[in-house]
């Protein structure tokens, strides 16, 4: 049977209860009592601070800038304000802030992420800056770092804080969204954390109040108002949570341990004992080499009302999600202070106020200067005289027959000298106006107001005067943007933990989609074709480990429209770059055109000097192609140099050949001239014995040359 009235559910934890009514009992106990210590740890800074915030959002409707006491003396008396003095308001902060988170704005800190061991894969960490970055812009981080800046800049303290949502209606996969935290009163961090950005805080409420009507609407089944403005559980009061208007709900992250021992095993693998893969290298290695006690950490979230747990779940990071921004800190005998820019030009800006209302006052209460004449020049026109100071006449006459008893016309009347601005008041004004600079630490040159530099040098150096003394807030912001993303490196693993297609978007702005698997062992999963080329990419975001660090400087289109400059001073002096750089001139452009005019630049570049032509997977095959083309052509140019030094060396033979057969042939024709120049006078008996002479030359000739191919025989063998 449903508990209705909750007496049934403080009866159990007042008896001892279920161990869930003793467990919830205990977290309710500590919430309170932890929000009444934060309260308490918070409350004279956090006085400061609203005192600052007021104090900033003055206007001359509000009179936020002028303490009460002096106000009530300035304005009216017994309903008559015949007596009331002018209080005046020339808000001079909002533009000495806005030059702070003005600057931020132009040049936003961005997290880049970048690998952290061995296993970590530089393209991993390339896909996580592409999922942060669409996170960022599906949640509009910019408003939330924007908004924690400006609380940061004014009065000290902002806050940025990480969710998880269901991508929509009909599915299980979820998105990780960044929040804003408009009003950073709402949140109470622990009061004992050391870092800046409340990375080791053990505990953390986001309070919000809400009206009895939407509470009930949210929370139907929970315990009725009624009954919990007259029960109090423990030591606490419920005064705190609810009134008679509102119920104050809290969303409360908190630490829980576990103590286990961790088993380190040979190769610098370790398992928590119990667990499967102890078990599996128990068996491997038998036992391990060493073991200690560890804490391992869990973030709890729950929504309470401070009586009862409404909602919770165990969040997936290893941090709470919420990450503070602060200004100035200081801790003083324990106590903590926190502050911005505003804090030290208060004073400055109320004496600028007060003198600057003085001085309305004294011009205000000054009489009209008077015209000054004599006796009888007036006479027949004092209607006219005596309006001139309230009407507008176009002409002002005189009585010309007063002389000067020797009958000289008198001098026309005269105004007398109008009232001046004492001197000390606006040297007092003028000195309060720099004390604000002073305070704020920005001075002319960062406001814009012109000085003696004439150099762009000399001007830029007098405004960096100016971040110099207010760099610490971009510098804190930073920290905060790094300590988000890292936190949603650690997200990104857990919440993206199914096969799925994820969007990612460049520093450029540009959208892409890439596969990601948790299941897959390596980083990196390269799907290779038939042909060797790598045609799609599987990235697992859960092996390795990777770091952030952050990155400061004007936003991409701020970049974009500098390099549209500089690449037009180039072009200008060196035309011959349109054929290597054009498109990348074009591609910064923002007309209509500009993309697709930039491609048909890129087609008339040499693809030798486009840097990303490896990365196209048809250009990959031409390359191929065209390396195995090259390829082939060297080999047939070896064979036809192999062909060619062949030709020569036959030709030399041949040469060789020719010319010994040419000799010969001119030998033989010699000879044969000779013998018939003898014959011709010679007797047949001696032309028979030349014959028979060259026939025993031939012999003899052939005889050497068969003894010289034949075996030597042996001695004493006959023949």
């Amino acid at each position: 049977m449903a508990d209705y009235t909750g007496i049934n559910a403080v009866g159990a934890v007042a008896v001892g209860g279920s161990a869930k009514d003793k467990s919830n009992a205990d977290v309710l106990a500590t919430a309170r009592a932890r929000l009444s210590m934060a309260i308490s740890a918070y409350s004279e800074t956090r006085e400061d601070e609203l005192d600052d915030l007021r104090f900033y959002s003055g206007s001359p409707d509000n009179h936020f800038q002028w303490p009460a006491d002096v106000l009530a003396t300035r304005g009216a008396v017994q309903g008559q304000t015949i007596n009331a003095r002018p209080c005046l308001t020339i808000n001079k902060l909002p533009q000495h802030v806005r030059q702070v988170t003005n600057d931020q704005r132009q040049n936003r800190p961005s997290g880049k992420v970048i690998p952290a061991d061995d296993k970590a894969d530089i393209e991993v960490a390339e896909v996580f800056n592409g999922v942060v970055r669409h996170i960022e812009y599906i949640s509009d981080a910019d408003v939330a770092y924007d908004t924690a800046c400006e609380n940061q800049v004014a009065f000290g303290e902002g806050y940025i804080r990480l969710l998880t949502e269901y991508c929509d209606d009909n599915t299980f996969d979820q998105d990780i969204k960044i929040a804003r935290v408009r009003n950073s009163f709402s949140v109470y961090m622990d009061p004992t954390i050391q870092d800046p950005c409340g990375a080791d805080a053990k505990w953390c409420f986001i309070t919000e109040d809400l009206t009895r009507d939407e509470y009930e609407r949210l929370y139907p089944d929970a315990a009725p108002l009624s009954t919990l403005m007259s029960l109090g559980v423990g030591d606490q009061s419920l005064s705190q949570w609810m009134n008679e208007n509102t119920v104050r709900i809290a969303e409360y992250f908190y630490v829980e341990y576990d103590t286990a021992d961790l088993h380190l095993y040979p190769g610098n693998q370790t398992a928590f004992a119990g667990t499967p893969e102890d078990k599996m290298l128990k068996e491997m290695f038998g036992k391990p080499i060493r073991s200690r006690r560890a804490d391992r950490k869990k973030i709890k979230w729950c929504k309470i009302n401070g009586y009862e747990i409404l909602e919770e779940q165990e969040w997936a990071g290893k941090h709470i999600p919420v990450v503070r921004v602060v200004g100035n800190e200081f801790e003083i005998e324990g106590r903590l202070y926190i502050s911005g820019i505003v804090r030290n030009a208060k004073d400055a800006q109320r004496m600028y106020n007060y003198w600057v209302s003085q001085e309305a006052e004294m011009l205000a209460l000054a009489p009209k200067a008077p015209f000054i004449g004599y006796g009888g020049q007036f006479e027949g026109y004092e209607t006219q005289w005596k309006t001139a100071n309230t009407q507008n006449w176009p002409y002002l006459e005189v009585n010309p027959d007063v002389t000067d008893g020797q009958g000289n016309k008198l001098p026309l009347p005269q105004r007398a000298q109008p009232p001046m601005a004492s001197s000390g008041l606006l040297q007092a004004k003028l000195g309060a106006s720099e004390d604000v600079k002073a305070t704020t630490g920005q001075y002319d040159a960062s406001l814009g107001i012109g000085g003696n530099e004439r150099s762009g040098k000399a001007i830029l150096a007098r405004q960096r005067e100016g971040d110099t003394g207010t760099y610490h807030y971009v510098d804190n912001l930073a920290r905060a943007v790094r300590h988000v993303t890292r936190q949603l490196v650690d997200l990104i693993p857990k919440i993206y933990d199914t096969q799925r297609i994820a969007r990612i978007i460049g520093e450029d702005g540009e959208s892409s989609m890439v596969k990601m698997n948790p299941m897959q062992p390596e980083p990196v999963r390269k799907i290779i074709d038939q042909n060797g080329i790598v045609i799609d990419k599987i990235y697992n975001p859960s092996v390795g480990k990777y770091d952030v660090v952050v990155v400061t400087g004007p936003g991409y289109a701020t970049k974009r429209q500098e390099a549209l400059e500089a690449m037009a001073q180039l072009l200008q002096t060196n035309p011959q770059l349109w054929a290597v750089a054009g498109d990348l001139f074009v591609k910064n452009m923002d007309w209509p055109g500009a993309q697709e005019m930039a491609k048909r630049f890129e087609r008339t570049i040499d693809p030798k000097v486009m840097g990303d032509a490896d990365s196209d997977p048809a250009l990959q095959a031409a390359n191929m192609q065209i390396q195995a083309m090259s390829q082939e052509m060297q080999q047939m140019a070896t064979m036809l140099q192999n062909v060619q030094q062949s030709m020569e060396a036959q030709k030399l033979q041949v040469d060789r050949f020719k010319a010994e057969t040419d000799a010969e042939i001119k030998s033989y024709e010699a000879e044969t001239r000779r013998l018939q120049a003898v014959a011709a006078g010679m007797q047949p008996e001696q032309v028979q014995e030349v014959v028979m002479q060259t026939l025993r030359d031939v012999m003899t000739v052939g005889d050497m040359a068969i003894a010289q191919t034949r075996p030597a025989e042996p001695v004493g063998v006959p023949v």
